[in-house]
């Protein structure tokens, strides 16, 4: 895997007070910058930026079936560490997140075994966190 650089990522919201919230309180990403329309968050060691944009229009919470859930398209989220996914998603059970999909280990004892969870942001946006059990078999065939 080659040394990566983190990523920026802006996305629209609804309102930006409470994906302010969203993103600072329940998910307890660390705010950086900000304006009246914007706010950057450190997303673990990559730019979020929510912009809010009240004319967005989200997709009608449409997915495709993985492993017999319904994933939602588009999403975005990141690759934790396996323990550092399990200490999240527990964080995020105790603060009652509505999951599209609730933390559970996909294609187990297979090649690219993994823990993931889906939820949406307060503007609709999709989320995913993932931890790989053998992180070389992130491309794994």
């Amino acid at each position: 895997m080659r040394n990566l650089r983190p990523f920026h990522l802006a996305i629209p919201v609804h309102n930006l007070e409470k994906a302010r919230y969203f993103y600072g309180e329940i998910l307890e990403l660390r705010e950086g910058r900000s304006d009246t329309i914007w706010v950057d968050f450190d997303f673990f060691g990559h730019q979020l930026v929510i912009h809010e944009d009240q004319n967005s229009h989200q997709n009608s919470r449409v997915g495709n079936i993985v492993d017999g859930k319904t994933v939602p398209i588009p999403h975005y989220g990141i690759l934790l560490g396996w323990e550092e996914f399990h200490s999240f998603a527990e964080m995020l059970l105790i603060k009652n997140i509505k999951f599209q999909v609730e933390p559970y280990i996909r294609f187990e004892g297979k090649v690219g075994e993994q823990a993931t969870m889906f939820f949406y942001d307060p503007s609709g946006n999709a989320l995913e966190f993932k931890a790989f059990k053998d992180e070389r078999q992130i491309f794994a065939k």
